[in-house]
């Protein structure tokens, strides 16, 4: 009888156990990050899912855009395990001074003290404009306040950095429905869910303007 893959067996018992610590220990025993992107791409279904739930938890930014393919893949298992993962992963860009900074601006921002978060987030910027993520951080500070153009700014910044950023172009759409702009915010949201086809939402919005848009 064929033997499954090694992944496949790790990610069953994963499954059995729930036990993520001892998974990703086992795991990052047998398989660098860049076996684990090249079976995300061409293993089985099972092996697609343990290995993107890996990269979730072992990659660095660096797998950032073996994550991104992964949001369209042909199974729906992978696609989820992969939108939770990727935003891991854009939080791990830096040194851990920097991703410091980001976390405590993530959580200025959770705590709705966005005018902090923008001050502590274009500190970062100027000292590392290659973060795609506190781009988008601050983004979303900005429409917090009702800066809209300010907003798509940084949303467009961090898209520039970091083309597989579903959550800026999504941004960026909700900003242009602020200033009325619907033929702009039908792209961005066409956009991110091009990027990531589990938006329903954002299906929910490119439907909506869509039937708006040949309304008039």
């Amino acid at each position: 009888m064929h033997q499954p893959p090694l992944i496949d067996q790790l990610y069953e018992t994963y499954l059995c156990d729930d036990d993520i610590s001892s998974f990703t220990q086992a795991v990052s025993e047998r398989y660098t990050p860049g076996t684990l992107e090249r079976v995300s791409q061409i293993g089985g279904r099972m092996s697609r899912r343990g290995a993107i739930l890996s990269l979730g938890h072992l990659g660095g930014y660096d797998s950032n855009a073996a994550m991104g393919r992964a949001l369209n893949d042909a199974d729906r298992g992978v696609r989820l395990l992969a939108e939770s993962g990727i935003r891991e992963i854009w939080c791990r860009a830096g040194d851990e001074q920097q991703r410091r900074q980001l976390r405590l601006i993530m959580r200025m921002n959770a705590s709705q003290r966005h005018e902090e978060a923008i001050d502590r987030a274009s500190t970062l910027v100027t000292q590392s404009p290659w973060f795609a993520e506190v781009w988008n951080q601050r983004a979303i500070a900005h429409f917090s306040i009702d800066c809209y153009a300010d907003s798509i700014r940084d949303c467009h910044q961090a898209l520039e950095i970091n083309p597989y950023h579903f959550g800026a172009a999504a941004g960026m759409g909700q900003c242009f429905l602020e200033q009325d702009d619907a033929m702009a915010a039908l792209d961005c949201f066409r956009r991110a869910l091009n990027l990531n086809p589990n938006m329903e939402g954002v299906r929910a919005q490119v439907v909506h303007l869509e039937r708006t848009l040949e309304g008039k």
